[in-house]
């Protein structure tokens, strides 16, 4: 564990460094049971966070009942979700945790870029850190979403454009942190030097050590003691 020696952190957005109550989760959940469907918020978390939402869906509908599913059933959940996400995000009070911007001070001052990914689209993305009033070379050096690239987690490939913005060389000089067994896998797909899951968004220790990450932390935010040398 040579945090000395990390160059790049790349921090999942809900749950790991923005708090929006689990609102996607509990939105896609509504979406889904729009069908006369039955699944639990705890299905849901266990078998989309993390994951660009059209697959998610899929997924967790592939786990949780035994439907034919077809293109445009899973379609019609998609866009009723986008719908729904759009409106509850207008009232939606977003925040992040405690200690993130203390951390990001410091990863800043050390040199370190910062990198925000997430299963989310670039629209939503931005929607999210535009109530934040994070601005791209202030807080973050660089945004990239599920819409911005064909493959999503746990296939590395947002991690790898992150890693080509900054000229990192060296997967061992990257860290990934998230609040999802997609996430730590997204990291260890991607050869990264240390892998994080944090316990204030989708899932629990129990799910995440599964994964085997360096360290798993309540809050991202407890990750500057790491960084304080």
């Amino acid at each position: 564990m040579n945090f000395k020696n990390i160059k790049l952190v790349i921090f999942d957005m809900a749950g790991t460094t923005v708090d929006e109550q689990n609102v996607v989760y509990k939105t896609l959940q509504k979406a889904i049971n729009t069908k006369d469907l039955n699944v639990s918020l705890e299905e849901v978390l266990e078998h989309g966070a993390g994951k660009e939402k059209y697959q998610a869906i899929i997924d967790i509908l592939q786990a949780t009942t035994n439907l034919e599913l077809t293109d445009e059933f899973t379609r019609s959940i998609f866009v009723l979700f986008q719908e729904l996400l759009d409106e509850a995000y207008e009232e939606l009070e977003v925040k992040t945790f405690d200690g993130i911007l203390d951390l990001f001070e410091l990863l800043h001052q050390k040199n370190i870029k910062i990198a925000l990914n997430t299963g989310y689209n670039s629209r939503i993305a931005n929607l999210l850190l535009a109530k934040l009033d994070w601005e791209l070379g202030r807080e973050y050096d660089y945004l990239v979403t599920a819409s911005d690239v064909e493959n999503s987690r746990p296939h590395p490939e947002m991690i790898e454009k992150a890693r080509e913005q900054f000229q990192i060389t060296k997967p061992s000089q990257v860290l990934k942190a998230g609040d999802s067994a997609i996430d730590i896998l997204e990291g260890k797909n991607a050869y990264c030097g240390i892998t994080i899951g944090v316990l204030s968004g989708a899932q629990t220790s129990q799910q995440l050590v599964k994964t085997k990450p360096t360290l798993i932390l309540d809050n991202l935010g407890d990750l500057i003691t790491y960084f304080e040398y």
